[in-house]
Formats: C-alpha cells, sequence, structure tokens
C-alpha cells in the first residue's frame, strides 16, 4: 500500500478510535495483522498521531483549560479541584505505566490478545449500561479525591492492548457512580497527561526516535498527524453528545463484532 495512503487512513484510525471506547491500540495493532505493513517502522509515525489527537482534546476544550489555568494561578477552588483530580487520576497510570512497561511492551505482538480483550471489553460495557444506573453529571471539579484515584486505577487496564484507555476509565467512573457526560469528558482530560507520558517514555528509551530519525518520512507523519487531529476534532464533540442522549451500548456491540471477527482470523478459522 502507498505509504501516503497508509498514512492517511491509520490517522484517520486514530482519530476515529483514540476516544471512543473501542482501543485506538488495538485498532492500529489488527490493521498491521490485516494489512501487512511493518509495524516496526512506523513507530515513530504511531507515537506522533497519538498527538494529534491529544492536540484536538487540549483545541475542543481550550476555554475550559484556560480558565483552569487562569482560575488554579488565583487559587480559585474549581480550578484547583479539577487540576488536583486530573493528577489524581494520573497517578495510576504512571506509576504502573513505569512499573510493568516490559509485560505491556511484550503484548503488543500478540494480536489475539487484543481480539480477546475487544470482546471482553464489549461484553463489559453491555453489563454495565444494564446494571449501572449513571449518576448526575457535576463536573469533573465535583468528583471526590477517592472517585478521581479510582477511575485512574481503572484506566490502567487499558494497558493491555485492546481493552481501551477511554472505555476503562469511561466504564470505572460510571460503575462508580458517575454521570455519563461528566466520564466523557474525565476519560478525555486524562488522556492529555497520559498519553503524553507514554509518548516521552517511548522517545527517551529509543534512540532512533531520540534522535529524531524517522523511518517512515516526516510528510507522511504530518499527514498522519493533521488527520488524526482533524478527525479527533469531531470525534470528541460528536462522542459526548451521543452517550449522553444514548448510551454506550452499540460500542460495545461494536467491540464484540470487531473483537469475534478478529479471533476468527488469527485463530486461522477464516
Amino acid at each position: 500500500m502507498d505509504n501516503w495512503l497508509t498514512a492517511i487512513l491509520l490517522g484517520i484510525l486514530e482519530g476515529l478510535t483514540e476516544f471512543l471506547p473501542v482501543s485506538s491500540t488495538g485498532h492500529l495493532i489488527l490493521a498491521q495483522e490485516l494489512f501487512g505493513y511493518d509495524a516496526a517502522q512506523w513507530r515513530q509515525f504511531n507515537i506522533v498521531i497519538q498527538l494529534g489527537a491529544i492536540l484536538a482534546v487540549v483545541v475542543s476544550y481550550r476555554s475550559l483549560f484556560w480558565d483552569m489555568g487562569t482560575g488554579l494561578l488565583r487559587r480559585e477552588r474549581e480550578s484547583i479541584l479539577f487540576t488536583r483530580n486530573i493528577l489524581l487520576g494520573f497517578l495510576p497510570a504512571a506509576v504502573i505505566g513505569l512499573l510493568a512497561k516490559d509485560a505491556i511492551d511484550a503484548m503488543l505482538d500478540a494480536p489475539m490478545v487484543v481480539a480477546v480483550a475487544l470482546v471482553v471489553g464489549g461484553i463489559a460495557i453491555l453489563v454495565l449500561e444494564k446494571t449501572i444506573k449513571p449518576g448526575p453529571d457535576k463536573g469533573v471539579a465535583a468528583l471526590p479525591m477517592r472517585t478521581a484515584l479510582l477511575i485512574g486505577l481503572a484506566q490502567c487496564l487499558a494497558m493491555i492492548p485492546g481493552t481501551s484507555r477511554s472505555g476503562a476509565s469511561i466504564l470505572g467512573a460510571l460503575a462508580l457512580g458517575v454521570g455519563r457526560k461528566t466520564a466523557a469528558e474525565f476519560s478525555f482530560f486524562l488522556a492529555v497527561p497520559t498519553m503524553l507520558g507514554a509518548a516521552t517514555v517511548k522517545i527517551f528509551d529509543d534512540p532512533a526516535l531520540m534522535a529524531g530519525e524517522a523511518v517512515i518520512g516526516w510528510t507522511e507523519i504530518a499527514i498522519g498527524f493533521i488527520a488524526a487531529f482533524l478527525v479527533a476534532l469531531a470525534v470528541i464533540r460528536a462522542f459526548v453528545a451521543y452517550v449522553s442522549r444514548a448510551g454506550f451500548s452499540p460500542f460495545g456491540w461494536y467491540r464484540i463484532v470487531i473483537g469475534g471477527f478478529a479471533i476468527l482470523v488469527f485463530s486461522g478459522t477464516i
């Protein structure tokens, strides 16, 4: 496949899946297996396009981030609580991610793990949607410290490829009685330090990345970054509006279908 076309498709895939509870990493791994491109050559590309998705969060919520940042300087209570909760939610991923880095990296080469995790996560979404009644949407700053920390622990389940970082944090929040809109937005905000931290670790661990050497050209990387940014920008607002109205069940069914198909493919059944 032409590198430019691959860059566009992977950028779109990243933008579509990063903030939905369907696992962007899982989809990229499945795409690698199904389309046969060399994942090692596209390593830098996959890291950089995630930064495009992060930028979409910052742009989408730029007014909120600005208000929280300036409010923090003025020591306003809401800004302090908002920042506290984001840091508490990020803390478990920072600690566990560093301690379990090698085990996490090993699972990235196991597409069957991704496929099974997609199905299991889909079932979990359906079960929670049936059994848990979401609480009121009071906003991220209103979350108790314990709730923010537990959501951060739930997010760590996404270190298993295919689980979905956004899915794990959203489901964790719903199980703790957080409203759908607040759960989705807290997941978006947690993505900023979590994904920046993960990208930084990957860059410092790879001499080629540190030196700025790209196997895939920087033109393709720029194309993927822009595609991921633009698609994620559209997805973020649409996702919040949709789940506030209709819930998460459709994403659960999607995960089961795509994960089941992947299991059949990787087991040699089809």
